[in-house]
């Protein structure tokens, strides 16, 4: 719900943004003297961790409305605290962008902000967000695996407020009918998108596979699943491994082999969705926004398919979680009560109307077994299952760059323009030089 994944209160995670790519060499010329002067932390009015009064919380559009009625019942309970809602771009690089200029600025309007979750170790490194206390809010209640996005250096920085994982969409129908159940390894996911999918006239799977933050996620998805990995801790380069190449080789043999169609390296998440909607498509990785528009009336699908979590090389695969946190602006002069505001936000109340309202996934574990709910969205125990096993993406100030330097280089290797072992050893040279360590991986 990952500048990078789209607008930050989209439904079910859609992001349908695209990024300008970015070469080889200019990207980690930022994450040298580029990087350096981009982290200088501003200098800020110092704000007061103890005020109360009137908050604004700025976020990206809300494309459904129900945030501000949200806040009017805040509003109501809490006189003297009013909070404002500035709701900036649809697009989350725009979003971060906007908020980059206003809060290099001397003076910051905002005291609440929703970030995406990649953006937290950036905003701490410089210095723009408040140290959270963990007793201040119920992070024992969230899904296990997803309070560690708001964390930064083992300390607290942001409060996760929507969550996301991405699911394997699969035909139900045209698996039935040819006796098969859902891949639950990447061999079986071969085997039948190289023989059910042809023999039915669909094509087999697709993924966002367009240079932009989705390939990312896809292909560290991939890198994760096989035992890779692109960062051992925030500096130490680990990606030249059998692992990170073994994740690869699997997306460049599936795009050579044909089961994976070449349309795919143009498809961010709504051209794939629109595959696998119009019936063209077997299997489909996506956010779970697909599952309420793949289903909705009219759809050629509709009723025609499920999904499980995504495979991996022997069993499940490993997931990597999207979503936006909740951070208090370090220059805030009220900040007591943005942090009531932020409990207030991801109060089990709040966060089933997160849901039923806003249509995103929230992070109160108990609501993927409430079985209204379950009822309502059959896929919550599905994604219940993908974000509990998921792992967060690199927690490091550089993020942006490193993002850019991955897309371009799985790029490269899924046109066949460069050798998976050796774009994989090109790729780690590139992050070391970003992120200024010595060669040790």
């Amino acid at each position: 719900m990952s500048r990078f994944t789209g607008p930050l209160l989209a439904p079910l995670g859609r992001r349908a943004v695209g990024r300008t790519l970015l070469g080889g060499a200019a990207a980690v010329a930022l994450g040298t003297g580029g990087v350096a002067l981009a982290l200088e932390r501003g200098r800020r009015t110092a704000g007061d961790p103890e005020g109360v009064g009137p908050v604004t919380l700025a976020t990206g559009k809300d494309t459904t409305g129900y945030l501000q009625d949200v806040l009017d019942d805040w509003n109501a309970d809490h006189p003297g605290q009013h909070a404002t809602l500035v709701q900036l771009s649809a697009a989350a690089d725009e979003v971060h962008a906007q908020l980059v200029q206003e809060l290099q600025g001397d003076e910051g309007r905002f005291d609440v902000m929703n970030l995406d979750v990649v953006w937290t170790a950036e905003f701490a490194d410089r210095g723009w967000v408040a140290q959270l206390s963990p007793d201040d809010f119920d992070l024992d209640t969230f899904l296990p695996s997803v309070p560690a996005v708001g964390r930064t250096e083992g300390r607290l920085y942001a409060v996760p407020y929507v969550t996301n994982a991405a699911m394997l969409y699969y035909r139900s129908d045209v698996l039935a009918a040819a006796g098969e159940l859902p891949p639950r390894t990447w061999a079986e996911l071969e085997r039948l998108a190289s023989t059910v999918a042809p023999a039915h006239g669909l094509d087999g799977y697709a993924g966002q596979f367009w240079p932009y933050e989705g390939l990312t996620v896809n292909a560290l998805e991939a890198v994760r699943s096989a035992g890779g990995d692109l960062l051992a801790d925030r500096y130490n380069v680990v990606a030249n491994s059998p692992g990170t190449r073994a994740g690869l080789e699997f997306l460049v043999r599936g795009l050579r082999r044909g089961w994976i169609p070449q349309a795919t390296l143009g498809y961010q998440e709504e051209e794939s969705r629109e595959a696998f909607q119009s019936g063209r498509l077997l299997f489909l990785r996506n956010w779970p926004y697909v599952y309420r528009e793949a289903n909705a009336p009219g759809s050629p699908v509709a009723g025609r398919f499920g999904v499980v979590p995504l495979p991996g090389p022997h069993g499940p695969g490993r997931h990597v979680l999207g979503g936006s946190c909740l951070a208090v602006a370090a220059a805030s002069r009220n900040q007591r009560t943005a942090r009531a505001l932020i409990r207030y936000l991801t109060s089990r109340r709040i966060q089933r109307r997160v849901l039923t309202e806003g249509g995103l996934p929230p992070v109160r574990a108990d609501l993927y077994q409430d079985p209204q709910l379950v009822t309502q969205y059959p896929f919550l125990p599905v994604l219940r299952r993908a974000v509990t096993a998921a792992g967060s993406r690199p927690s490091i100030p550089q993020y942006q760059q490193l993002s850019l330097v991955f897309s371009e280089a799985v790029y490269e290797m899924l046109r066949g323009r460069r050798d998976v072992a050796q774009g994989v050893a090109r790729l780690a040279m590139d992050l070391r030089e970003l992120l200024g360590t010595s060669p040790n991986a």
